[in-house]
């Protein structure tokens, strides 16, 4: 399968728009009871399409009845406890991969037959590849499904994490894990918008850096929507 990233190093993509316009979520809005009353609440809002899911979308809807159906997948935001605030696990993946090598991302992969729901197939492609038992998860909800160029229909499920046992990453898929505090990432003002430009294309991607960490493309995209959600009024 050909890979499709814009660059080999996307942190060379121009930055289009810094600093995003929208309020950062408070520290109290963020907090374990707010999210599970946010989570059951029925406020109105829309998801963003970047322009990944928006090509992606574009050429399934051309293709109709002729090109490859949108592969199903599912991924796992855990929002982990430590002390009196929420963390977000990521990983970055195996530099060998076909698809998204290298890149920062959640657990998940591809949805199974065998795993009837789409929950189901976050919950154990997370044990798979960091360790991470279900039991250990206490499951919020599930976001819009995030379209990436890849052709994958991704399905976020989110879940808090109280207590976070001893991980055994997969070494075959994952090269690491980090976190970084849900506050930081629910600031609109560490939000880039980066652009890429060519003969025949061009497109614009989320970009959120983090330390030594460059968290871009549809992990982005789907941590804008988590923004959107959670700032919904």
């Amino acid at each position: 399968m050909a890979r499709h990233i814009p660059y080999n190093n996307p942190e060379l993509a121009p930055v289009k728009e810094a600093s995003l316009q929208g309020a950062a979520i408070s520290m109290e809005a963020l907090g374990i009871e707010a999210l599970r009353i946010r989570f059951k609440d029925k406020k109105a809002w829309a998801p963003e399409l970047t322009d990944e899911s928006k090509l992606i979308l574009s050429r399934v809807a051309n293709e109709a009845g002729t090109g490859v159906p949108l592969k199903q997948a599912a991924v796992l935001i855990p929002l982990v406890k430590e002390g009196g605030s929420l963390k977000i696990l990521l990983t970055q993946r195996a530099a060998h991969l076909n698809d998204h090598p290298g890149q920062i991302s959640f657990p998940g992969g591809r949805h199974e037959k065998t795993d009837g729901t789409l929950i189901a197939t976050a919950l154990r492609e997370a044990e798979e590849e960091i360790g991470l038992d279900k039991s250990f998860v206490e499951l919020l909800g599930e976001l819009p499904d995030y379209f990436t160029v890849t052709g994958y229909r991704v399905t976020p499920v989110v879940g808090i994490i109280h207590e976070l046992p001893a991980l055994t990453i997969d070494a075959n898929e994952v090269a690491g894990i980090f976190q970084v505090p849900l506050e930081f990432l629910m600031n609109p003002a560490i939000h880039e918008l980066r652009e890429i430009k060519g003969p025949d294309t061009y497109r614009t991607f989320y970009a959120m850096p983090y330390d030594e960490y460059f968290i871009w493309g549809a992990t982005a995209g789907m941590l804008r929507n988590l923004y959107h959600f959670l700032s919904a009024e």
